[in-house]
């Protein structure tokens, strides 16, 4: 990801078009896209600064599962061979969330679990999900 403009050229920019020339006059003149002196004009407008958003994810969201994390981890520690589609299914039936299979997964190896290979699979070891954390 890319990092974003500095705060002086943001307000370089900004002046500019605030002196009364157009977005795209300013792009030009500082040398960065159109689309980028449109948005930042907008969000002057809209949130009344020029500071850049955050990048990525919000720190501390968990997501739609955190709320069912315990729930989650009952049913792992209960049957260590459940399948996630039959965690799916247990979720959506108890608590009516439906998520993808994958966010299941992983949020049980954020909770620390890990899934091992079935025994009755030649070469396999013998597994299940891994009780994490308690």
């Amino acid at each position: 990801m890319g990092k974003p403009y500095s705060m002086d050229l943001r307000e370089r920019i900004w002046r500019y078009i605030a002196a009364g020339h157009s977005r795209r006059a300013a792009a030009q003149v500082f040398g960065v896209s159109a689309s980028t002196a449109v948005r930042l004009a907008a969000a002057h407008r809209d949130r009344g600064v020029i500071t850049p958003k955050r990048q990525g994810r919000t720190a501390g969201t968990a997501g739609k599962l955190a709320p069912h994390m315990a729930f989650l981890s009952e049913i792992v520690r209960a049957e260590p061979d459940i399948t996630l589609k039959e965690l799916a299914g247990a979720l959506e039936e108890t608590h009516g969330v439906s998520v993808q299979l994958s966010s299941i997964h992983r949020a049980l190896i954020r909770a620390g679990f890990s899934y091992k290979k079935r025994p009755d699979r030649p070469g396999t070891r013998p597994g299940g999900y891994q009780a994490g954390p308690a």
